[in-house]
């Protein structure tokens, strides 16, 4: 079972609450970047392009602290950059499950298995470790040879050590869905705690800006990967939405929610959401209140947003989808790994 029961249920209360309370607009996941700094230069991120001042410098825990709980979501998803390059970063993890959030530290895995000493395992901690393929495909998406097998000792180590591991994976144009079947059989055959996935997004300054999918593709390419689990010959356990995943593949069709995973760094919070660069806000209210929501989403026209089905977008309006009486049924099957 990839999503714990305990989160399932507090994540519940909370979108219970924000409807409850008749809020339209509140996030789900804080991204926190501590940091933007990293350790490799994979093609299809382009958070060391940013200048070499804001490449030095790194979020306090204080910092961060501030950001969650003027935010607060119920999950805190840490990406960066790589974050185990953070100085202080057991001091953020330890704050945050003293808080009572549940972390998904995102990691390519070349610092975790000498980094696990300092942390505790705990229900509130998943590492998150990023494989976009097996070995050859991986190394050549983060441009270094070795790194998969690192990553697959340290995805190791961390169970051994008793740590939730999770692995997160992007998928590209011209990506072979057997492959990635392939990968996900292997992964399963590791024991890790679940898989998220999500189309290749279009970060504006990313080195490759040739390889992001389009809607058509990506929803023809997801019903070849997934395939298999529609004819009942796998059970792969992810930690996306089935709904979500339904709307990868076209059974599904939502809208952006780009409040849901507002992103936090060292320049502030970002407008209007994690991928379009468009200048930060110094408060979470200002996000709210001045971002002019509708200029964003498919539904407004805006060409930048016409392609995306990225999870930061559309994982916020499945998860409240999933909170309709038709669907909380599937939801729960999910959670309990019983089939789709």
């Amino acid at each position: 079972m990839g999503i714990q029961l305990q989160q399932a249920i507090e994540i519940g209360k909370y979108l219970v609450t924000q409807r409850l309370l008749g809020r339209k607009r509140f996030p789900l996941v804080l991204m926190l970047e501590p940091l933007f700094r990293c350790n490799l230069a994979c093609s299809g991120c382009g958070k060391i392009q940013h200048p070499k001042e804001i490449l030095k410098q790194h979020l306090t825990p204080e910092q961060c602290f501030a950001a969650v709980e003027e935010c607060g979501a119920p999950v805190v998803s840490i990406p960066g950059g790589e974050p185990l390059l953070h100085p202080q970063i057991d001091e953020i993890v330890r704050g945050l499950v003293e808080r009572k959030k549940f972390i998904v530290l995102c990691t390519n895995g070349l610092l975790l298995e000498k980094s696990l000493d300092k942390f505790q395992p705990s229900p509130y901690l998943t590492f998150s470790v990023h494989l976009d393929g097996m070995r050859e495909l991986h190394d050549k998406c983060v441009d270094r040879k070795g790194v998969f097998d690192i990553a697959i000792q340290a995805i190791r180590a961390a169970k051994a050590r008793g740590f939730r591991v999770a692995t997160n994976t992007t998928v590209f144009e011209g990506a072979d869905p057997k492959e990635l079947q392939e990968l996900f059989d292997f992964l399963t055959s590791l024991g890790i705690d679940g898989m998220t996935i999500s189309p290749g997004y279009s970060y504006e300054w990313a080195p490759d800006q040739e390889h992001f999918l389009k809607r058509e593709q990506t929803r023809a390419l997801f019903r070849q990967i997934f395939a298999p689990v529609k004819a009942g010959q796998k059970n792969w356990d992810f930690l996306n939405s089935p709904l979500f995943l339904d709307f990868l593949t076209g059974e599904k069709d939502y809208d952006c929610t780009p409040w849901g995973s507002p992103s936090y760094s060292v320049l502030g919070w970002q407008k209007p959401c994690y991928l379009l660069n468009e200048g930060h806000y110094k408060t979470f209210q200002e996000l709210l209140e001045k971002t002019d929501w509708k200029q964003y989403g498919r539904a407004s026209g805006n060409p930048k947003c016409a392609d995306c089905m990225v999870h930061c977008g559309y994982e916020p309006t499945a998860a409240m989808d999933a909170m309709q009486p038709t669907n909380i049924g599937r939801s729960v099957k999910a959670l309990l790994g019983i089939g789709s």
